[in-house]
């Protein structure tokens, strides 16, 4: 094993970042600091190591020589996890990066983003395009994310225990439940704060960089993912075989590939 780059589940020190609501975030970063800069942000109930390190992703992009700033959005991982849904509307979420950008004095880094991660990412590359050079886009539907989810049955559940009776909330709910640490009722915020105002990735304004959409072939959105893509004017897609929503992000081909497109000149 090389000796330079840490092994799947090492994390480095946190670097603590504090946003305009007051929100502390936490930021992690890999490799040397005057390579190309992926700025990798996870999904919804997952963290950085759970999203990008234990899956070998940060290892994957810094044997291509790049280096690898990572965040645990609001809501999640290490970083605050306010209750107010107010707190996770999408201007909130996209401002939260290019916060952690302008601290790390970041412009133009290459995005990497799954799930939650890559909607916010699709807002940050057409609002603040000066940040985002291209991006990998992963399980981003055509659609509002977590729109199906019952935030009073999850609310019920996590209040007095009471069992989850619609499949779809059910399946957010046990997604949350696997990460330790997670807290839910930041988790239900997170999906209310989603549909304040208009959430939609909009096709009538895409993101004009490179974009590589990637989503699983068992994944319920991927003929949305695949559409989103062929309406975006640099975008291609990549479908990665064999895999559903919750386990694309461990995918060697989705790594190889995602990996590709950001070292490549």
């Amino acid at each position: 094993m090389d000796a330079a780059i840490p092994a799947l589940t090492e994390m480095p020190a946190r670097r603590y970042v504090m946003v305009g609501d007051g929100a502390r975030l936490v930021t992690y970063s890999w490799g040397d600091p005057d390579a190309p800069a992926v700025f990798c942000v996870h999904g919804f109930g997952s963290s950085t190591r759970d999203n990008w390190v234990s899956t070998g992703w940060v290892r994957e992009l810094l044997r291509r020589g790049l280096r690898v700033l990572a965040v645990d959005q609001r809501g999640h991982g290490a970083s605050d996890k306010p209750h107010d849904a107010a707190d996770y509307a999408m201007p909130v979420l996209v401002s939260d990066l290019t916060t952690v950008l302008d601290t790390y004095l970041l412009d133009g880094v290459r995005y990497l983003g799954y799930s939650l991660g890559g909607r916010v990412g699709w807002q940050l590359a057409v609002d603040a395009p000066e940040h985002v050079e291209r991006a990998v886009l992963g399980g981003i539907p055509d659609g509002r994310p977590l729109a199906r989810l019952q935030v009073e049955q999850a609310r019920a559940y996590v209040d007095s225990g009471e069992p989850v009776t619609d499949p779809v909330t059910r399946r957010y709910v046990g997604l949350a439940e696997r990460v330790a640490g997670n807290d839910l009722r930041a988790l239900i915020a997170v999906a209310e704060g989603m549909r304040i105002g208009d959430s939609d990735p909009d096709p009538a304004a895409p993101p004009h960089q490179r974009v590589l959409f990637a989503t699983g072939s068992d994944d319920p959105i991927i003929e949305e993912s695949r559409h989103l893509a062929g309406l975006t004017p640099n975008g291609t897609f990549f479908e990665i075989p064999g895999r559903h929503h919750t386990n694309a992000p461990g995918a060697r081909a989705f790594r190889q590939a995602g990996a590709d497109f950001l070292a490549a000149p």
